[in-house]
């Protein structure tokens, strides 16, 4: 897989003419170049349905007088550039006016993404119809006819759909369209069957061709949907709602499947389908580096004009974030991470609990990323399949019941001396009655009070002590007689209600023990609430140091210790080849404009930073890298210490054994 990727946009209406007019086999060539591109993304067919360049299988746009797809695909190859071909899979807006009956539809008959007709947009297409025939054929077409570097699906994935042909399949199976968890079973085969046909298309003209299913998402603890795809892509435009912890979230997952993967952002200022929007150079820079320091390749959206010409401003800007990141690939090529926690993902255990999941996920796994990410902790994001024994920490936020099997794993995993951190419901049994582990606490129930308050018997780094506020619902517990405790509970007076409220918000504390609320026991540590739905949702500083307090009791070592500020970024990368670690440290602060959108323009420079990486091996010497200049460095006492002078943006260390 390539570092430096483009995924070129090209969804371009009927109503347009002069598609490609513009369009020069030396200016692509040229603008790849300025672009330091070594791979792009080319479209056989788009959104509104239109081929690209002459087909059998579909309709080439009708305002396209020649072959640009192949021409693409010569342009790129003449400079040794790669080209995976783009299909829209599960739109197609041409074909959906002529057969509105193969369309996805709700309950109430409604379609997506479209609800009608009369409103502009793209209606999505059900893979339990005949239209996943055509859609295969046009495959097999662009496969057999062009020298492609890879096949990208867009817009595909398990869709829950009630169109006439799943209402009969499931009837003709002797179900119910009102049986939901049938229909659910459904919608997964229906999935499924299409990822079958279209792979099974592919690779039996080109074994092995590069294939990647586009969901918008890779769920967490579904491995089963990730290994349908060769390599993952994981889209996560920090500027298009998806905020800039999207991205470690998903990849401090993904990098643990054991597959190649990529981060796909985009240039736009939002999101795709922008024309004329530009972000800060800056943010492309960052955005790229942050891929690298999670051990991902990177893909950059841009959008073509219907002319065909591509924008010198934007491949200017893309060269200026890729021009850094070809300097660095030498030192992210085949990586690996360390870490030494291991967050179970709230989303993947809510699947292996048998729910459903479709989504980006709760904002338990969102908060404690964050948390974990200020904290300059070293973290995986796992689901109940993986291998705990090589973490000294595992993380059970807010909601992960016990089952047998999850269980038996973290048992095995305490009994080898490892800690666990839970919080909220988690660690409780399936139906939520009693503690499964050895906290050193009896659950009681859940308490009636929202919010309530902590008072710990230890002091935060940036607070004296106090009664903090928690916004999320908290359990009462009771302290047994294995278990320490770390602070206590505290309620309000009383719940905001008609007849008692106090002031704006909520009640104050009665300042009475209500209990303990935080306590250490022989299987770990255990808090009452859902601190990190609590800090995704309030970001509240006492929040963070609590969870903190309990991470330092119960990592005794920890890997890295640097005094990077609280926005910044670093991970540790193992390079086995060349028997070296890379420590990166990454640095901005996005700041919020317009609505919602985070922004990075500016990118302070940094001095001093101060790092030790606790490692017994030998080490021969430090370095900077791209610059490969020499760091003094000192080895003591099972650490190597070292101070970065001055940097920005993004800094690789380099230690070599």
């Amino acid at each position: 897989m390539r570092f430096r990727q483009v995924h070129l946009d090209f969804h371009t209406s009927e109503a347009i003419e002069g598609i490609g007019s513009r369009f020069s086999k030396e200016q692509f060539q040229e603008m790849l170049k300025l672009g330091h591109v070594d791979s792009i993304t080319v479209f056989s067919k788009c959104h509104h349905g239109w081929a690209y360049h002459p087909s059998t299988a579909n309709e080439m746009h009708p305002h396209l007088s020649f072959d640009l797809l192949g021409a693409q695909i010569e342009a790129a190859h003449e400079i040794g550039v790669k080209t995976p071909v783009y299909i829209s899979a599960g739109l197609d807006e041409k074909l959906a006016r002529r057969h509105p009956q193969w369309l996805i539809r709700n309950a109430e008959e409604k379609t997506n993404w479209a609800s009608d007709f009369m409103t502009p947009g793209y209606h999505q297409f059900c893979m339990n119809t005949p239209y996943l025939d055509i859609l295969a054929a046009q495959v097999e077409e662009v496969v057999s006819r062009y020298d492609a570097d890879g096949i990208f699906l867009d817009i595909v994935g398990i869709r829950e759909c009630y169109c006439q042909y799943c209402v009969a399949e499931i009837r003709r199976r002797g179900s119910d369209p009102r049986n939901k968890a049938d229909m659910k079973a459904l919608w997964e085969e229906t999935f499924l069957k299409y990822a079958k046909k279209i792979n099974e298309t592919v690779h039996r003209i080109k074994p092995g061709m590069p294939i990647f299913h586009n969901s918008g998402h890779v769920g967490r603890g579904r491995r089963d949907l990730a290994q349908i795809n060769t390599h993952l892509e994981l889209e996560s435009l920090p500027t298009g709602g998806w905020g800039y912890d999207h991205f470690p979230l998903s990849a401090r997952y993904v990098q643990g499947l054991g597959m190649e993967f990529l981060g796909m952002t985009g240039k736009f200022h939002t999101f795709w389908g922008e024309f004329g929007g530009y972000k800060h150079p800056n943010a492309l820079r960052y955005e790229t580096s942050l891929s690298l320091a999670n051990g991902a390749h990177i893909s950059i959206g841009d959008q073509l004009h219907p002319t065909g010409f591509m924008d010198p401003a934007t491949y200017a800007l893309i060269g200026e974030a890729y021009s850094e990141v070809e300097a660095k690939e030498a030192w992210c090529r085949e990586t690996t991470a360390i870490a030494e926690i291991a967050l179970l993902s709230v989303e993947a255990a809510v699947y292996a609990h048998g729910r459903p999941l479709n989504e980006y996920g709760p904002a338990s796994d969102s908060g404690a990323v964050r948390i974990l990410l200020e904290g300059h902790y070293l973290f995986d994001v796992v689901d109940t399949e993986a291998d705990f024994s090589k973490y000294k920490v595992v993380i059970l936020p807010d909601a992960i019941l016990i089952t047998e099997q999850l269980k038996a794993k973290l048992s095995a995993f305490v009994a080898q001396g490892g800690k666990l951190l839970a919080t909220g419901r988690s660690g409780l049994s399936p139906d939520g009655t009693q503690f499964e582990l050895d906290f050193g606490v009896e659950w009681l129930g859940s308490s009636s009070f929202k919010p309530s308050y902590f008072r710990p018997d230890f002091e935060l780094p940036s607070l004296r002590t106090a009664s903090f506020i928690m916004y999320t619902e908290g359990q009462e517990i009771k302290l047994t007689t294995s278990g320490t405790k770390l602070g206590s509970r505290e309620n309000s007076y009383f719940n905001r209600d008609l007849f008692t409220f106090c002031s704006h918000q909520h009640t104050p504390s009665d300042l009475q023990d209500a209990g303990p609320g935080m306590v250490q026991g022989p299987d770990g540590v255990y808090i009452s609430w859902n601190m990190f739905e609590d800090y995704a949702l309030k970001g509240s500083l006492p929040v963070k140091e609590i969870v903190c307090h309990a991470l330092d009791l119960l990592l005794v070592h920890k890997t890295v210790r640097t005094n990077l500020p609280a926005q910044g970024v670093t991970t540790l990368q193992v390079q086995s080849t060349e028997n070296r670690w890379i420590q990166h440290l990454l640095y901005a602060s996005p700041v919020r404009r317009g609505q919602n959108i985070e922004v990075i323009e500016d990118l302070p420079q940094l001095n001093d930073t101060e790092v030790t990486i606790a490692t017994a091996k030998p080490v021969r010497e430090v370095y900077l890298a791209p610059q490969q200049t020499p760091l003094p460095f000192q080895q003591a006492n099972g650490g190597v210490s070292y101070t970065v002078p001055t940097w920005s943006c993004h800094q690789m260390i380099v230690l070599q054994f």
